[in-house]
């Protein structure tokens, strides 16, 4: 409530960045409270949302579609496996890349947490059209394109000015 009045009262016409970033706070402490009833971190969450889609991933593979440092994919995964989620292993003739697994425990929590990720989201879209989340959801994709043409460009400008740099 303190966040919304904020928005309302202090700043209403701040950064679109800040909303945004705000309302994902929001579903993220809303999930984080349902998580915590079953023993799950929502960091753990962010990992197990990706080994659902596709399991048996590199741990560097899992970094990158859960968008965390590879560290931080390291503490979690680690922690994941004494708690029975997942295993860890390497294929024949590749002791480089580690691969990530569920077990039976990991997979089984889908079907216990999926349910609780979609009533969040009926909570955060409650009293709004379809029509209204459909464009929210196609503004949003929209966003997200630009940002990473963005970041391409940016990334494009660093290589030239490091290539342009004398040594």
């Amino acid at each position: 409530r303190e966040i919304l009045r904020h928005w309302q009262e202090t700043v209403p016409h701040d950064r679109l960045a800040h909303l945004v970033r705000d309302a994902a706070r929001a579903f993220q402490r809303s999930l984080q409270l349902r998580l915590a009833v079953h023993g799950v971190s929502f960091g753990h969450w962010t990992f197990l949302r990706v080994l659902w889609e596709q399991d048996g991933i590199t741990q560097k593979a899992l970094s990158l579609r859960a968008g965390v440092m590879e560290p931080s994919t390291f503490v979690a995964v680690t922690a994941m496996e004494k708690r029975g989620y997942v295993t860890r292993r390497h294929r024949p003739g590749n002791r480089k890349n580690v691969y990530v697994h569920l077990t039976r425990a990991g997979r089984a929590l889908q079907r216990t947490l999926v349910p609780l990720a979609e009533d969040v989201n009926r909570a955060g879209v409650d009293g709004l059209s379809p029509a209204r989340v459909d464009a929210t959801r196609r503004v949003l994709l929209a966003i997200i394109a630009n940002l990473a043409d963005d970041e391409a460009r940016a990334q494009r400008r660093r290589r030239r000015r490091r290539s342009v740099q004398p040594d």
